[in-house]
């Protein structure tokens, strides 16, 4: 049985998905005469106006004060170094109770004396409010992106709120989204080339296992089945450094029901033979869920192509919906394995 330690994931950088996903900017007063007086000129240089699914948003041209309340999301605003001066620090696929940052931010997060945002069952509004934000950053996908969406009106009283849509389903959109909110689209490029690049020397760098890759998500219930879309964000990341996804892994499965973004689904064990046939299989534990050397114990995972040929590996929970930085740590530690 081969397994790998945990890390973390990444999607293949796609700028033109990142295009689309940036958001229409308008300077306010960008449209005034050279007779505009000095204050308007003023005001025009400190705002601007970003258009999301909640309309138009007047925020600050260069951000100061930004809270965070998806964890999921803080990378990228230290990645484009922005001030951050709070965040809720839960994550898909870390294991905190939110009291403190995951490995992937805390170094970022002493540097710039980010504080933690209480975690809690809803916004802690009035503790959003106590850090007198001037723009606030929340949405996305998972259960604190559920709770930002349910708080905004009570959020945007306190402050320009900006939420990235859960539509944005890989990292580059919600990058792309977050650097135009923040005004820092020019950083967009040196970060999807470094990344590239990345992908580039792994690719190079490793040899795959032949066949194609089947990709099952473990969680707290072992009664049924989830797996992987092979178009969600970590097939599409390995397809691009030689491991090929099974493509009709949904199909096999009897076209179940698509889960959040498309990027999973679940079925009964019944179908799990027809479905996981791939003579590869990733392996991704949720909290609660089994890993493969786990799965391996069980006669009806045991029974598996991939299993009887012992090409099953471990990836962390944090590869399934990664932000950049785990997109690099999963990289490196697919490297690790199959270098």
């Amino acid at each position: 049985m081969k397994t790998t330690n945990w890390g973390r994931v990444r999607r293949p950088l796609r700028q033109t998905a990142v295009a689309a996903a940036t958001l229409a900017v308008v300077f306010t007063g960008a449209a005034c005469g050279a007779d505009s007086d000095t204050e308007s000129g003023a005001n025009s240089a400190e705002t601007r106006t970003v258009e999301t699914e909640q309309g138009p948003i007047t925020v600050p041209a260069d951000p100061q004060r930004v809270v965070v309340l998806n964890g999921s999301l803080a990378g990228y605003l230290f990645d484009l170094d922005v001030p951050v001066v709070a965040a809720d620090t839960r994550m898909i696929g870390v294991n905190t109770d939110g009291g403190e940052f995951p490995p992937s931010l805390e170094e970022s997060a002493t540097d710039q004396g980010t504080e933690v945002l209480p975690a809690a069952s809803e916004i802690p509004v009035e503790v959003v409010a106590s850090y007198d934000p001037d723009l606030i950053i929340g949405g996305g996908q998972g259960f604190t992106g559920v709770l930002s969406e349910q708080a905004y009106d009570q959020l945007a009283e306190i402050a320009p709120t900006v939420l990235v849509p859960a539509s944005a389903a890989d990292w580059q959109e919600q990058l792309g989204f977050v650097a135009n909110a923040v005004g820092r689209s020019d950083q967009v490029d040196t970060i999807m080339d470094s990344y590239r690049d990345r992908i580039n020397e792994v690719a190079s760098a490793i040899t795959p296992p032949d066949g194609q890759v089947a990709y099952i998500l473990t969680t707290s219930d072992p009664s049924t089945v989830t797996m992987i879309s092979a178009t969600a964000a970590l097939p599409e990341m390995m397809n691009e450094i030689g491991f090929e996804a099974d493509a009709d892994v949904w199909d096999k499965a009897g076209n179940p029901e698509l889960y959040g973004t498309g990027d999973s689904f679940q079925f009964s064990l019944e179908r799990l033979e027809q479905a996981a046939d791939a003579p590869v299989v990733f392996v991704i534990a949720l909290d609660g869920g089994r890993t493969a050397e786990e799965l391996a114990d069980d006669p009806i995972y045991a029974r598996l192509p991939a299993f009887q040929n012992g090409n099953v590996y471990d990836l962390p929970a944090t590869s399934f919906r990664p932000d950049y930085r785990l997109a690099i740590d999963t990289l490196d530690i697919v490297e690790a394995q199959f270098g």
